[in-house]
């Protein structure tokens, strides 16, 4: 039973009590002039005794339909505030899902500060696929022992990561392109990249400081060197020694 007919019998359940009433007063006005109709009087008290019965049965329904709808109101009002509370603590920054090896290369959904690199004409392969790290979760940001860290925000964190992955599919763009697609300059470094592979980064991707410099506005300085322990301590990417150069390969 909805509210609509709760309400609609409460107040055909009223209208009738009223009416039995009013006959009521009207058999005992006729009772001083006539007979006494005590079976008459008693059939019609019976019978408001049943009504007021239902009258009492309906207006419990009723209380417990109220109950109901404001224990419905405080439960919405609570999910009202869950929603608005996570609405307003979404990170800058959500983990992505891996891309499978096989799989095609993982579109940037972060905006990042990086260069433009020389337009090229590139033709797909199914060696396009170039990985990236995943961006640091809270919790792992947290994690981070405080002396690490310094001034360096959770948002800060995650700009970093967008830059170095930025870098890589810059470097692995150029990797994956035909030698003969390039001009001069790109075709430079092209053999540069080539030139820093060893066998212990075959199968891997790594970028050293000179893509970083090429291909994003950040600065090797002393606040990049914490953001890469960082980095390392999260599993990130590890540091690659050799020839003079430090490679930073991506786990």
């Amino acid at each position: 039973m909805n509210e609509l007919s709760l309400m609609s019998g409460l107040e055909d359940i009223s209208q009738h009590i009223h009416e039995r009433i009013s006959s009521l007063y009207r058999m005992l006005d006729l009772s001083g002039v006539e007979l006494p109709q005590r079976k008459e009087l008693g059939q019609e008290f019976g019978a408001l005794e049943k009504l007021l019965e239902e009258f009492e049965k309906c207006v419990d329904r009723q209380r417990e339909r109220l109950k109901q709808l404001k224990d419905l109101e405080q439960s919405f009002q609570k999910n009202l505030q869950d929603v608005q509370h996570i609405n307003e603590n979404v990170p800058a920054h959500m983990p992505k899902k891996k891309c499978p090896a096989n799989g095609g290369e993982p579109v940037m959904t972060q905006k990042t500060d990086v260069l433009p690199v020389p337009s090229q004409n590139v033709k797909k392969t199914t060696k396009s696929f170039i990985r990236e790290m995943e961006v640091i979760t809270v919790q792992e940001f947290e994690s981070i022992p405080p002396y690490m860290k310094g001034r360096v925000s959770y948002d800060q964190l995650n700009a970093a990561v967008q830059s170095l992955n930025a870098a890589v599919s810059a470097k692995y763009k150029i990797l994956q392109q035909s030698v003969k697609s390039l001009n001069n300059q790109t075709r430079k470094l092209r053999q540069r990249f080539k030139d820093q592979e060893t066998k212990e980064t075959k199968g891997h991707f790594f970028v050293v400081e000179d893509d970083i410099r090429e291909f994003t506005r950040m600065k090797a300085d002393k606040r990049f060197k914490g953001i890469l322990n960082m980095l390392r301590h999260s599993q990130r990417l590890r540091e690659l020694r050799g020839g003079g150069i430090v490679r930073y390969v991506l786990v």
